[in-house]
């Protein structure tokens, strides 16, 4: 019985309970929680880039026969840089597609035959199918087209934006398209449904594709330099715009579109004409 009493205290010894004492000193650590992990800010850079992306995604799925150019720089003497920037031209069979691409935010209102649209009927901004047609007669000029016909001008925003302008120009008869990024390939393949009932034989063979695209890769300018002196152009004609609308506070009497002083002026010097209201370019004429 003494043996075996010995042998108890020796195995509480080694492996027996902690004292109280001793569990007083281990602290308990609670169990880690992860947290949750924030949500990254989307910067207009990274909103650009996701543009782009959404973008080449519809490039992707136009017909297989279709070639297409991006970021194309060509020169155009009528342009105040010297030069066009095309965003997107789609060699197809049917038609040549040339693609302006918006990243704006908000309500586009805008006229076809309106010299500005606005965004939100607050920030004035060129109507983008005067634009695009500097581009499209820039196109012409490189690849020695005739016919304006075999040509569709295609603008597209961002589904962020909302489309408050003429009905036709989201109908696919017409030449001049207004489009969501993520519709781009729906609407070109539309239209050349809508081309191919018009004519059963093509208008461009595989050869006249393939020449107009080498042609127009040719004539793209890669000059890091010349492309950074046409962003800067650029910039400068946006300031100057942009000055002459925050010399004042007038807005058109009808589209509430902000003008410059110089309109503002011209609109009270003829009181007899407009009766004392501000209006636009646009509607000066209506």
């Amino acid at each position: 019985m003494v043996i075996e009493k010995r042998l108890i205290k020796l195995f509480q010894k080694l492996f027996g309970k902690k004292s109280k004492s001793q569990k007083s000193n281990v602290k308990l650590e609670k169990p880690k929680t992860e947290s949750k992990a924030k949500k990254p800010k989307i910067n207009s850079t990274r909103i650009g880039e996701l543009g782009e992306y959404k973008i080449n995604i519809q490039l992707d799925q136009l017909p297989k026969d279709s070639r297409y150019l991006s970021d194309v720089l060509i020169p155009n003497s009528r342009a105040k840089s010297g030069y066009s920037q095309i965003d997107h031209v789609i060699f197809t069979s049917r038609a040549i597609f040339v693609v302006e691409t918006k990243n704006y935010a908000g309500t586009i209102y805008g006229d076809r035959n309106r010299e500005k649209w606005s965004v939100n009927g607050k920030f004035p901004m060129m109507n983008p199918f005067h634009q695009n047609y500097g581009h499209v007669q820039s196109l012409k000029s490189i690849l020695s087209l005739e016919e304006d016909s075999n040509i569709v001008s295609i603008v597209s925003f961002t589904r962020r934006c909302t489309f408050k302008v003429n009905e036709e120009l989201r109908k696919v008869q017409s030449n001049d398209l207004i489009v969501y990024d993520t519709e781009l390939s729906e609407y070109i393949n539309r239209k050349m449904n809508v081309l191919r009932v018009q004519s059963n034989s093509p208008i461009f063979s595989d050869e006249d594709i393939s020449r107009m695209h080498s042609i127009l890769s040719e004539k793209n300018i890669k000059d890091p330099n010349i492309r950074k002196e046409h962003i800067e152009a650029l910039k400068q004609k946006k300031h100057k715009e942009t000055s002459a609308v925050q010399s004042t506070n007038a807005k058109c009497y009808i589209c509430n579109v902000a003008v410059s002083k110089k309109v503002e002026s011209f609109c009270k010097a003829n009181h007899n004409r407009f009766s004392g209201k501000v209006y636009c370019y646009g509607h000066q004429r209506g």
